[in-house]
């Protein structure tokens, strides 16, 4: 039975639930949020019936940004130059294709090969491209002016209301790209782990061999292999590892993740004297000072990280 059940869920893509209850909770209020002022914003410009239809491709937004915010399909540049690049061909296909059927069906596949040469790739660009191409109405009076009114200004509000709200919650970062003041990887490493990073490149022939399109960033990819390597090895540092002016992370994710800064050290042969003074520099508690025994540190601490502010 337990073979069926798993041959089942491979078949349908089920994965282990591998997220907290308080970031399900964030992802649901944010999504929430930013839907209601886009579904009102829609209403302003083209009534009932054109909200209607331009909500659901801004919902398809508002899961991505808010549910997969560190996600490569839920950037800024995807977010904004998908919808408007679908956007132009759905209106540029419903003026010059009167069969709906097909406006439909080439403004969709327009759409996506125009995101693919323009690397902004946005699923629910194809929704809004489809808007366009047959919807009609006040969204087909609106012509071109459709894609600055209301798309263009819904997708800044998404992204506005995205940055602000994941900014709220120290383990969200949106846009990833400028907000992330972390990272895994040194551009000089120089400790152990460096036996764990893979070079981008092979990262990037791998994903060029699979010719697929993958909703990570290579660094994030990066990243994910080498701390599935660390994780393989050792759920800890030792407490040699430990060094003033360094930071370290629990590796944890949602409100339980931090980032320390060692700021001052004791150090003693003796375990229970040797001990270090650390400030939250992310996360829960960010600004207090603590201390405690380097061994207690280490025993938190699942991995080092470095400031992207460092010189590179």
């Amino acid at each position: 039975m337990r073979d069926w059940i798993k041959a089942f869920e491979n078949f349908m893509g089920i994965e282990r639930d591998s997220v907290s209850a308080a970031e399900k909770v964030v992802a649901t209020i944010g999504a929430t949020l930013s839907i209601i002022l886009t579904a009102f914003i829609s209403y302003q410009f083209t009534g009932v019936s054109g909200a209607t239809l331009i909500v659901p491709s801004m919902g398809s937004s508002a899961v991505l940004l808010f549910a997969v915010p560190h996600g490569k399909l839920s950037q800024p540049w995807p977010l904004i130059g998908g919808h408007l690049v679908s956007a132009a061909v759905g209106v540029a296909c419903q003026q010059y294709i009167p069969h709906p059927f097909l406006a439909a069906g080439v403004a969709v596949g327009l759409a996506v090969g125009m995101m693919h040469l323009l690397k902004c790739m946005h699923p629910p660009g194809g929704a809004t491209a489809m808007t366009a191409a047959i919807a009609g109405g006040s969204i087909q009076h609106l012509g071109y002016e459709f894609i600055v009114t209301p798309i263009l200004l819904n997708a800044l509000i998404l992204f506005l209301i995205a940055m602000l709200f994941n900014g709220l919650f120290a383990w969200r970062r949106y846009p990833v790209g400028a907000m992330m003041r972390f990272r895994d990887n040194p551009h000089q490493q120089k400790v152990d782990q460096s036996k764990y990073i893979l070079d981008k490149i092979y990262i990037e022939r791998a994903l060029q061999k699979l010719d697929l399109l993958v909703d990570l960033t290579t660094d994030d990819l990066q990243r994910l292999i080498q701390l599935t390597l660390v994780e393989a090895e050792s759920q800890h540092l030792s407490p040699q590892q430990i060094l003033l002016g360094h930071y370290y992370s629990n590796g944890k994710t949602g409100p339980e993740w931090s980032v320390r800064h060692v700021i001052d050290e004791s150090s003693s042969n003796s375990p229970e004297k040797d001990m270090v003074i650390y400030r939250v520099a992310e996360g829960y508690g960010m600004g207090n000072a603590y201390s405690s025994t380097r061994q207690e540190f280490a025993d938190w601490a699942s991995r080092e990280v470095f400031s992207n502010k460092a010189k590179k």
